[in-house]
């Protein structure tokens, strides 16, 4: 067996491990925005037996009572606004999850670190790069733990691909191309706030975007990203005939568009790297393409996926050389021991109680937003931008 053999086999184990959970000490939890992605929050909270949920805040009146009431949660206090919350110290908050809409990710997370409590902040981290950069600052001055909601990466199979990149087995990385959508997918079963500029701020490019730049990015080490020449487009979303509209908001609906339903962008990155990337919520075929990564010894295919759903579209396959022979590897799916977005929860109160760094790191995902803006700019200006990251 040779040397890249050997390498290429080890991929093909299911190498994952239960967690075991100390439950010496307890985790008093509040959740900031009580809309669906909440649901998945406290679903998963209510499966760990460290935590203890004992507030919520939600601008909509009653709305945070009738969440808690829904899960069957007693004893918890409700708030209208996560100011409130977190200046009641009687809770003795050790952590928020902010599930507000896009816009509102940044106000909250800032005002929690400010207050000395640990943060899980859902994708995307915030709409522009300087609200990153605000909240990386506010972090760095509590001294807590921020965690970002990329669940996608706790998956078995998106760490194999970290795996065969860091192997060397693919030689030098020069090229990539990433990303991926719904043919007809823009995400109004939860009513405008994904599509308002207002609440959503950026569309397709912050909903499920980010995740493919997660997937590629970690994979290399998250390179800065040097420049971007951007498109964006609303060609579905604002289109009063667009299946996907119940048809009694179908007017209402695509006024209110505000953000992208696709985008597209070159990326270049440190080390000599080049992204090409793609996103839509709504398409006309059924996928715009494999993710794959090339390098000078080997290239990487991931299959796409019908709909971002935190793993990938199948068998991945390595082509490479051996003994001047042109070969591929396939590399079998790998189960993932539990389901991710508990994985996303107990691995945050883990990074909490044991003061390890965050499982999804803000200065990664600061790059991520930095692209994400960038395609925005670019595409609002018409011309390939440089992306200007201030210290932090």
């Amino acid at each position: 067996m040779g040397k890249d053999d050997a390498i290429l086999n080890q991929f093909k184990e299911d190498q994952s491990a239960a967690a075991v959970v100390d439950t010496g000490k307890r985790m008093r939890i509040g959740i900031i925005g009580t809309g669906w992605i909440a649901d998945a929050h406290i679903k998963s909270y209510l499966k760990m037996p460290d935590v203890d949920i004992v507030a919520g805040a939600d601008l909509i009146p009653g709305k945070a009572k009738k969440f808690f009431e829904k899960w069957g949660v007693e004893n918890v206090k409700c708030y209208e606004s996560h100011q409130a919350m977190l200046d009641d110290e009687s809770l003795k908050l050790d952590a928020v999850s902010v599930c507000t809409y896009n816009c509102q990710h940044a106000e909250p997370t800032i005002y929690a670190l400010n207050k000395g409590i640990n943060v899980l902040l859902e994708k995307p981290m915030c709409v522009t790069t300087e609200e990153a950069v605000e909240i990386m600052r506010a972090e760095k001055a509590s001294g807590k733990v921020l965690s970002i909601g990329f669940q996608p990466r706790l998956d078995a199979n998106m760490q194999k691909i970290k795996e065969i990149v860091e192997s060397g087995v693919l030689g030098k990385i020069y090229y990539i191309q990433t990303g991926g959508g719904r043919r007809r997918g823009i995400p109004t079963p939860y009513g405008t706030t994904f599509i308002d500029k207002k609440t959503g701020g950026i569309g397709a490019l912050g909903d499920i975007g980010c995740y493919s730049l997660d997937m590629v990015l970690n994979a290399i080490g998250y390179p800065k990203p040097l420049t971007v020449s951007g498109y964006k487009s609303a060609f579905f979303g604002t289109d009063p005939n667009y299946c996907g509209y119940p048809d009694d908001k179908k007017a209402e609906y695509a006024g209110k568009f505000g953000v992208d339903d696709f985008a597209a962008a070159f990326i270049r990155l440190e080390g000599g790297v080049v992204l090409d990337f793609r996103i839509a919520w709504a398409m006309n075929i059924n996928t715009p393409g494999d993710t794959i990564i090339l390098g000078t010894k080997g290239g990487l295919r991931i299959p796409s996926t019908d709909c971002w759903n935190g793993s990938v579209g199948g068998e991945m396959t390595v082509y490479h050389e051996v003994a001047g022979l042109q070969t591929e590897t396939k590399i079998p799916i790998v189960k993932t021991n539990g389901d991710l977005f508990d994985l996303k929860i107990r691995t945050f109160l883990d990074a909490c109680k044991n003061g390890t760094p965050a499982p999804v790191p803000s200065s990664q995902i600061l790059y991520n937003q930095a692209i994400i803006d960038g395609i925005v700019k670019s595409a609002n200006a018409g011309h390939e931008v440089k992306i200007e990251i201030p210290e932090i």
